[in-house]
């Protein structure tokens, strides 16, 4: 048995001490340097205590901003990604030529890079957009990213866009589970579509949707890449998100003591949401 641990500390130990160099000593920098006024050059800043705790609540309200904006987008996004992705799944599992290549196609934006994905996207917005306005007479086409509830629903789209094709495999994957036996059973009894969906589908997927609601939670709170593409944070940070509120509060205005404080707030934040999400389908899947 001791020569079986001592193989086991072996093998785990590389792993072990990587991510302690990676994630945990970095952490407890970062939470070291929340307590102080650290500038990002000074190597011996001073200790401000809960300062930098404070003034993300109340100086400038950037954070509070960025906080509701970042929790609308998520609970919005939570949904669109999953219901896209779900519908996706249920159309290539069903028995056609094709569904192979359309898994494909639909899971291709995943793998593109997010700065790509943005700036492929303004271009959509800032000249495809208009063009189908002015040909069909649709004039709130245009502008789209100039106003901050268009900005929003733009950033809804392209985030929707590119995660649902990766959500789907997870769905896909969570159908195919499902014994051809229980839907052939329900098909003899005269079962419709809807009921097969609602009463043996969903509850059999139970755990994909809680899984692919888990990534998207914390997927849409930490989204940077296409805010800063997209839209920037604009107009006038009305579409900053909490990433992007870090980063500029770090390396626009230099204050990386208030940063580091902003960041372990937000993680807090998002470990919290996401414990709770978790938390809430695990119940139901029981239920189910």
């Amino acid at each position: 048995m001791q020569y079986s641990k001592r193989w086991f500390w072996l093998f785990v130990a590389p792993a072990l001490m990587t991510f302690s160099l990676v994630v945990i000593v970095p952490l407890m920098h970062g939470f070291y340097f929340s307590f102080t006024d650290w500038d990002g050059i000074n190597n011996q800043p001073a200790v401000v205590g809960f300062q930098n705790y404070l003034e993300a609540f109340t100086q400038g309200g950037s954070f509070l901003r960025a906080f509701s904006f970042t929790s609308i987008f998520a609970l919005s996004t939570v949904l669109t990604v999953n219901l896209v992705a779900f519908g996706l799944a249920l159309i290539v599992t069903q028995p056609f030529r094709g569904a192979t290549t359309l898994r494909s196609l639909f899971f291709l934006p995943n793998l593109i890079g997010g700065l790509i994905l943005g700036f492929v996207w303004l271009f959509v917005f800032n000249k495809v957009f208009p063009t189908l306005g002015e040909m069909f007479h649709l004039p709130f086409l245009n502008g789209w990213l100039s106003t901050p509830i268009t900005g929003f629903f733009g950033l809804v789209i392209i985030f929707t866009w590119k995660l649902s094709g990766y959500m789907m495999i997870i769905y896909v994957a969570g159908i195919q589970t499902i014994p051809p036996s229980l839907l052939e059973a329900a098909d003899i009894d005269g079962v419709s579509w809807w009921q097969k969906i609602r009463h043996i589908t969903f509850p059999m997927v139970a755990p994909a949707f809680t899984v692919g609601m888990f990534l998207a939670l914390s997927g849409a709170f930490k989204l940077y890449d296409e805010n800063f593409a997209l839209t920037n944070g604009g107009p006038f940070e009305s579409t900053q998100m909490m990433a992007m509120d870090v980063y500029n509060t770090a390396f626009e205005y230099l204050h990386f003591g208030a940063a580091q404080a902003k960041a372990i707030l937000f993680l807090l934040i998002v470990a919290s949401l996401s414990l709770i999400q978790m938390s809430i389908n695990k119940k139901r899947e029981v239920e189910m």
